[in-house]
């Protein structure tokens, strides 16, 4: 080998191997050439490969890390599980998945037959800290997990059971504002000569029997829920001058209601208010509706008392329904009465009577115009959500089916007419064996064991009215705005000619529904003296 070295610096340096002519030189040039090009591919071979593996090979890791995790609770030793399931994992996780499903499967079955009903772990972090140190398999882990899932469903259902009887509770007391308010009112009445005048005023008197004028009759109370009625109709008739209220309340009240009025008559039409106590019945109705309470307060404790015995537990979708028919409102006389409208009201041909727990929202004039084509009674029938739904209950919410007496009498999938808002025709009543029947009907619940209906005035009721109502459009009245939730789309609300508060969540109590809440208390006389010191409005 020869190295030519120019002698002007190191440019270009020549390279030769002895015996190789000059006619070759070029073939020697490629074969180094080649040899470099070798030697630059290596490295780019190398550099691409470490980075192949950079990127690979975490990803191995988490895979074997994984297949000695499953191992470790699946096989006998982690090494009899690797060989070639690190790349096919699929098998290891669908044998899992049966093995658990399997160990469920059987914990349930086990749970069925009364066994392992409590677990003792309270928490996941119990569970994780028991199967890392006693090194559980997949079985026990399924009969631990199954064991605290379904004592975590007790504690659930416990506690939406319990909110349930708590917040029906709350629907039996009477706020301490309105306490206040009758109090107030009260006192008012033993000292302001203007609480104790006449009602209606001498001259507006004869009205009270004048068929030419709208009648409205509330039996209640509650003295700042008639104020509410009385407002909302007034407020919203078109001849508020047409309307005569008569409210009926019992001796307690009678003071207060009265002072209500007496001091508020500038801004509402003729009102009467009567208490029970200045009715002169005759001795055999006093009987009748002595027999009458008796026959309820028995129904309602033997309703009391099979819920008693059951612990209060509740069959799935009837559980409000009977906690509703302990209302103490179910018992309360008032509502008992109004099977005897005719007799309060002797002198009156045609009434529209009206619950204190509805706003009046339109004219209620048109109602005394309808044609009830020979029924005593007109009530909101038909539903303004279509067929097979019904704007209050069906009759198998009120009765007992599996009695011949009801199953005979009633279909249970029909819809009951509503309560709250209804015309009736007093003169077609009396024409009729409507309270008759009804005293009947509460005879045969005695003679059958009182079985046959749940407590309160509407069961017997609806009985004693069968084929004497004539259904009203459903516009005419919106009912169950005192339920948990309101079901009725806002445009319906604000159509309705009545709104029915209907329910435990009375609008003055804390547990009503906000949404619904304030329509009624747009209707409450916020500037009354003792609205705003007994602080109804908060």
């Amino acid at each position: 080998m020869k190295f030519y070295i120019s002698a002007t610096g190191i440019k270009k340096v020549t390279i030769s191997n002895p015996g190789v002519g000059i006619g070759k030189g070029s073939g020697g040039c490629a074969a180094a050439a080649a040899a470099l090009a070798a030697r630059r591919f290596s490295g780019r071979t190398l550099l691409l490969l470490l980075l192949l593996l950079a990127i690979v090979l975490p990803f191995i890791f988490v895979r074997f890390a994984f297949l000695v995790l499953e191992s470790a609770s699946v096989c006998d030793s982690p090494l009899d599980c690797m060989g070639l399931r690190l790349f096919r994992g699929g098998d290891t996780s669908l044998k899992i998945g049966e093995e658990l499903t399997r160990a469920l499967v059987e914990e349930t079955d086990q749970d069925v037959n009364g066994r392992g009903k409590k677990g003792s772990l309270e928490s996941f972090d119990d569970l994780v800290k028991e199967m890392t140190l006693k090194r559980r398999d997949i079985r026990a882990f399924a009969s631990v997990t199954k064991k605290m899932l379904l004592q975590m469903e007790r504690k659930v259902q416990s506690a939406k059971h319990h909110e349930l009887v708590y917040w029906h509770l709350a629907s039996h007391g009477i706020p301490k504002s309105l306490h206040c308010l009758s109090l107030r009112l009260t006192e008012e009445y033993s000292v302001n000569a203007m609480a104790r005048m006449r009602l209606p005023p001498p001259e507006s008197v004869s009205r009270l029997t004048d068929p030419s004028f709208h009648h409205i009759v509330i039996l209640t109370d509650n003295v700042l829920a008639a104020s509410v009625v009385i407002s909302s109709t007034v407020q919203n008739a078109v001849n508020p001058e047409k309307f005569v209220f008569h409210i009926v309340t019992d001796k307690k009240t009678y003071t207060p209601m009265h002072a209500w009025f007496a001091i508020n008559s500038a801004s509402s039409p003729v009102v009467e208010v009567k208490g029970l106590h200045q009715y002169d019945w005759p001795q055999e109705v006093n009987f009748k509706v002595r027999e009458m309470l008796d026959i309820h307060r028995l129904i309602w404790r033997r309703h009391y008392q099979n819920l008693k015995d059951s612990d209060f537990s509740f069959v799935e979708g009837t559980h409000e329904q009977s906690l509703q028919a302990l209302n103490p409102s179910c018992l309360a006389l008032l509502n008992h009465l109004r099977i005897y409208v005719p007799k309060l009201f002797p002198d009156l041909n045609k009434i529209v009577l009206l619950d204190d727990d509805v706003v009046v929202q339109s004219d209620l004039s048109s109602l005394w115009e309808t044609d009830l084509n020979g029924k005593v009674a007109g009530a909101v029938v038909d539903s303004w959500c279509g067929n097979n739904c019904c704007p209050g209950r069906k009759y198998k919410d009120y009765f007992n089916f599996s009695h011949p007496l009801i199953s005979s009498s009633l279909v249970q999938d029909d819809c009951a007419w509503l309560s709250g808002m209804n015309v009736f025709d007093l003169k077609a009543w009396r024409q009729t064996n409507i309270t008759e029947a009804y005293s009947t009907w509460l005879r045969l619940s005695v003679s059958s064991g009182l079985q046959l209906w749940q407590p309160g005035a509407i069961p017997p009721t609806l009985l004693a009215f069968k084929g004497l109502i004539q259904s009203l459009e459903p516009s005419w009245h919106v009912a169950g705005l005192g339920s948990r939730s309101v079901k009725s789309p806002q445009e319906i609300l604000k159509s309705a000619a009545v709104l029915h508060f209907s329910g435990p969540a009375k609008p003055w109590l804390e547990i009503s529904n906000p949404e619904v809440r304030s329509i009624w208390y747009r209707y409450v006389n916020s500037s009354d003296i003792f609205v705003r010191k007994c602080k109804i409005m908060n």
